[in-house]
Formats: structure tokens, sequence, C-alpha cells
């Protein structure tokens, strides 16, 4: 599976502006293209940073959004008034506890690391650490998505409340350190950010 975030840095005044327009219509329009499995936006209220993220069932499917998608990030670039940043990633890992609800929020962690060790980076992530991380207080969901030529990583692990996120603030962020020393790999952002959509049908991958 593959997915493509759309990454705004907008005026934080026009987030709920920016919610109306991906649910009411982005989510109707890319709902019924070819492959399309779910969409997800997360959002921080005080910088005004958004991501919208869209997962494919293959990398050929997403491909052939790509022109059907264009003018409506555009269009949320203008709402939200922000530059746009777009990626692609390899959808690695998928684990639920349970579904997302309102008052969820998630930490996301980008890393880079050595494209040639992407592979190993996955398999002990699933092994070593996903169990750890399942441990974390209201631990939801977690995902990791890795874009595997340039060696980056995307790691969002979502709570049910902002509460249990700032208790599992010190214990994950020892999980990952340990995890990036032990990978080599450089962690280049640490963010938080609250669950505004969450419409995925993407399977487990583990």
């Amino acid at each position: 599976m593959n997915a493509r975030s759309t990454t705004i840095r907008g005026n934080p005044e026009a987030i709920d502006a920016g919610i109306s327009y991906i649910r009411d219509r982005v989510m109707p329009a890319v709902q019924g293209m070819d492959g399309f499995v779910g969409l997800s936006m997360l959002v921080d209220r005080e910088s005004g940073r958004s991501i919208v993220t869209t997962a494919w069932s293959e990398a050929d499917a997403m491909s052939r959004s790509a022109a059907g998608v264009k003018a409506m990030r555009r269009r949320a670039a203008e709402i939200m008034t922000g530059e746009i940043e777009v990626m692609e990633w390899d959808i690695a890992v998928l684990h639920r506890k349970h579904a997302t609800h309102n008052g969820a929020c998630a930490r996301v962690i980008w890393t880079q690391g050595d494209p040639t060790e992407m592979d190993r980076l996955v398999d002990t992530f699933r092994m070593a650490l996903l169990p750890r991380i399942e441990e974390l207080p209201g631990f939801v969901s977690v995902s990791l998505m890795v874009d595997r030529a340039a060696g980056r990583t995307a790691t969002s692990v979502s709570y049910d409340s902002r509460q249990s996120m700032a208790e599992a603030e010190q214990p994950g962020m020892a999980l990952r350190q340990e995890f990036a020393r032990d990978m080599g790999l450089d962690v280049t952002d640490v963010a938080a950010f609250d669950v505004a959509l969450a419409h995925l049908r993407v399977p487990e991958t583990v």
C-alpha cells in the first residue's frame, strides 16, 4: 500500500475552513477514485500546520490519482493560505488497537537514514518496537511510512487524548531515541497534532 501526504503550513485561523473543505469536497472526490483506501487529516491549531494523507492500494493507483487531486490541493492551500509540501510513501506498518474517536491526537516523528537499511528498519520496528509502543498510555494506533529510495520515514502514533499523549511523551521519547540510535537514524522533526479526520480502510499489516 502507498500514501501521499500533503503538508500545508498555513494560517491557524483558517484551520477550521480547511477541515471543512477536505471533509466536504476532497473526501467525496477521492472516494470515487480507483484504488483509494482512506484519508486522514492532522492539524496543529497553534502553528497552522496540517497534514492530509491519502492511502492507495498500490503505487499505480496513487499515480493515476495525481492529476485529479492537483486542483483540490491548490484550493486547500489557498483556503489555509500556506505553502504545500507533497511526499509519497510506502505504508510499511499499520496497527490499530481501536478506532479513532473525537479528541484523538497524534505525535509524528520524521527520520532520515541509510536507504539500504530500510528493510531492516521495518523488520526491527515491527518485531521489537511495536509491542512497546502499544503499551504507551492511551495508545490508539501507529503507522510507519517509508520512502525507501531517500531513506526517509514518518511514524505517526495516535492517542485517545492530549492528556494521554502528554503522559506518553517521556517513555515515547526514550523509545524514539533508542530506536534512532540502534538504526543509525537522524530524527529530523517531531510534532503533535489533533486528529481532525480519520477515514481509513487500510488493512492491518501486523
